[in-house]
């Protein structure tokens, strides 16, 4: 390969400012492509273990909660905790909510499902001033479901979540870039319960409303490259939400 100077003197001073404006587009092009190259959300050490952080306050970052919550037909109020958004001035937001480029909305919710991205659950029974909250462990809760048609058939109410529970890329953080996990409990958030396994990346769920049963699937990167893909292991399982306890069993539909 040739390489050429703009600095040298035979060129016309209009070829160089040509030959800089190439050049500064050629970086911000390489730039951006970095960028935009997907982190894996696995890495692996050669004597990594998956470790469930406790959490630890953090004076750099504001908490909020969003108004509390009631699913329809139980006795719970459920309050969502996260981190305080704050936007620059281009940005459009909706809502109340928004202050001075400020979002104190942490979460959606829709009759029987919470969605958002946040760090904690507080539970209060509608009788009690008392606030209990889902686990002391660092997560980034996604999405938490009432099974309400089972809770009428079964006299048994259940939450379900998807959230992230470990640094799987080790970036330091626990965000969603991470291993998505499949987590239940009971409507005042006891019995809060890991269904999939570690370092298996949840698909999908759910619910067999006639066998009762909540059906999900996970991938397990068996080649070990950090990416989820054709060449990993699906994983088939489900749980029997009406017996004493949420034991999991495999099951193969592929042969």
């Amino acid at each position: 390969m040739i390489w050429y100077s703009i600095q040298d003197t035979d060129i016309p001073y209009t070829m160089k400012k040509v030959a800089v404006v190439i050049l500064a587009f050629t970086s911000l092009f390489t730039i951006s492509c970095k960028k935009e190259e997907e982190k894996p959300k696995v890495k692996y050490e050669e004597s990594m273990e998956v470790k469930k952080a406790v959490r630890k306050p953090d004076s750099s970052q504001i908490k909020v909660a969003d108004l509390p919550v009631h699913m329809e037909g139980t006795k719970y109020l459920i309050h969502p905790v996260g981190d305080m958004r704050i936007y620059d001035d281009n940005a459009k937001t909706y809502g109340s909510s928004r202050m001075n480029n400020v979002s104190y909305a942490i979460s959606n919710y829709n009759r029987y499902e919470l969605t958002g991205y946040f760090e904690n659950l507080k539970f209060q029974h509608i009788d009690s001033t008392a606030l209990n909250p889902l686990t002391d462990k660092l997560v980034q809760i996604q999405t938490a479901t009432y099974l309400n048609t089972v809770a009428e058939r079964i006299k048994k109410q259940i939450l379900v979540y998807t959230l992230v529970d470990s640094d799987t890329n080790q970036d330091g953080k626990v965000d969603s870039n991470d291993i998505r996990s499949l987590y239940i409990s009971d409507i005042s958030g006891k019995n809060f319960t890991k269904l999939s396994k570690d370092m298996q990346e949840l698909i999908d769920w759910n619910i067999i409303d006639a066998q009762n049963r909540l059906y999900f699937r996970t991938i397990e990167d068996i080649n070990k490259n950090g990416a989820f893909d054709k060449n990993d292991k699906v994983h088939y399982q489900y749980c029997q939400l009406n017996s004493g306890e949420w034991t999991v069993e495999a099951y193969e539909p592929v042969y």
